[in-house]
């Protein structure tokens, strides 16, 4: 990975490094291409790499996203910027895009650490850690994962008591704490976004507890639960470390609802749900899991059969709307629901711990910052996603995953290929593509 300079010039400009951006960035420079990646956090790897498995195959989610960042972190064709922030992408005739860009301080020198973690060793700051969704803890001065890439440190000045350990500890003199923030310029012919999502908030529902249920949680968390590495190193709960006993999902928690802003279904929400509650089956053979649920969306291949073979192995679906969510004196949550399938009868179930089903946010608002515009949910507007996947409207700009709408895992890195696929065709169209 080079050096960060102040201006660049590149074919192709990535904003994101999930999945769908990492493809993007691969398949561009397979073809000879100089493209540059811009993510906002210091890794790459957006949020696949926090899972545990993908449904419906139950294959290791780090397996299929760690070969892929290495291959875009060690590509001689691609250059990665982490810890960066788009503040500006403007377009200046066809094939010209120029972008303003902020490379926020780590505090410790890129060129000069080697990932050693003794700065994070020797720190004496204990913080939650937001790649364990909070449970888990992080020193102040840390590398963000396991499966971090770049594997660099960076300090958090706002958390740090600046007691100096990190510096006495560092062997090769990499810690600054006069860093300061930078602004880069990069003059690009295409620009490729793939801004990823964000889950729609615990407390958005104030009838869900407001997001102040220790034992109501999302479904990162439990992906972070279930994970080999994860905070817990087994499946617990979070507010006393029980063993849960009972299990709830409650499906279209913060999707499908126009009183919350978002009346749109997200997609994966079933799909995650039956997923976690097959893994929870083998984790805890003896937990009772129930999915309640309005309707059940399998739509992709291979997606009924996983759903059957859910409801075979035990689990129990509930069609339902869920009202309200309580907890009683031992922190257990009381779900109110309607249950159709017994005559709408209205009931009152403990379960030991409970998931919200979060729906898909836009991951990044680009008015005001590029040429693009929104649509109606606030996700990037395509001109035609029947006929030309990943065209915005603004030409020379293209879309990717589920900066575009709620997509699955499959369906980004296909949105990735159109989108890769399109930014050659305009590249060849300006006069801009270098290979021919």
């Amino acid at each position: 990975m080079n050096s960060i300079n102040t201006e660049k010039q590149v074919d192709v400009m990535v904003i994101g490094a999930g999945i769908a951006g990492l493809q993007s960035a691969v398949d561009l420079a397979d073809q000879g291409l100089r493209v540059l990646i811009v993510e906002k956090d210091p890794s790459i790897g957006g949020k696949m790499i926090a899972l545990s498995k993908v449904f419906p195959t139950l294959d290791c989610a780090s397996c299929i996203t760690t070969p892929k960042m290495a291959e875009a972190g060690h590509h001689d064709n691609i250059e990665i910027l982490t810890y960066t922030d788009v503040l500006e992408v403007a377009k200046e005739g066809e094939g010209r895009f120029v972008a303003k860009l902020r490379a926020k301080p780590r505090y410790v020198s890129e060129k000069d650490c080697i990932g050693c973690r003794q700065c994070e060793y020797a720190c004496p700051v204990l913080l939650p850690d937001e790649f364990e969704q909070n449970e888990g803890s992080r020193k102040a001065a840390y590398i963000p994962h396991t499966n971090a890439y770049p594997q660099l440190a960076l300090i958090d000045v706002e958390n740090c008591i600046f007691c100096g350990k990190c510096i006495k500890a560092c062997p090769t003199h990499a810690i600054d704490f006069l860093d300061e923030p930078r602004e880069l310029s990069v003059q690009a012919g295409a620009v490729i976004v793939a801004t990823g999502f964000h889950l729609t908030p615990l407390d958005i529902k104030s009838r869900y507890g407001e997001g102040k249920l220790r034992n109501v949680i999302n479904p990162l968390l439990m992906e972070r639960i279930l994970a080999p590495h994860g905070p817990y190193g087994k499946v617990l709960r979070p507010s006393d470390g029980k063993i849960p006993d009972s299990i709830a999902y409650v499906q279209c928690a913060g999707s499908r609802d126009a009183s919350i802003g978002v009346p749109y279904c997200s997609r994966v929400c079933c799909m995650y749900a039956i997923k976690q509650a097959i893994l929870l089956s083998g984790s805890l053979p003896f937990v009772d899991i129930t999915i309640y649920y309005m309707d059940i969306r399998a739509f992709g291949k291979g997606y009924e059969q996983f759903y059957q073979d859910a409801k075979a192995m035990g689990i129990n679906f509930v069609c339902g709307k869920v009202a309200e969510i309580t907890e009683d004196e031992d922190l257990n949550p009381i779900i109110t629901v309607e249950k159709k399938e017994e005559g709408a009868t209205v009931c009152k179930d403990q379960h030991d711990l409970v998931v919200l089903s979060s729906g898909m946010l836009p991951g990044w608002n680009p008015e005001g910052i590029s040429p693009m515009t929104r649509d109606r949910y606030g996700f990037v507007r395509c001109v035609d996603e029947k006929t030309a996947p990943g065209k915005t409207d603004c030409d020379g700009i293209f879309a990717a995953g589920t900066a575009i709408s709620p997509r699955d895992i499959v369906d980004a890195i296909i949105d990735a290929g159109a989108a890769s696929t399109r930014a050659v065709n305009y590249l060849r169209a300006c006069g801009g593509f270098r290979n021919e």
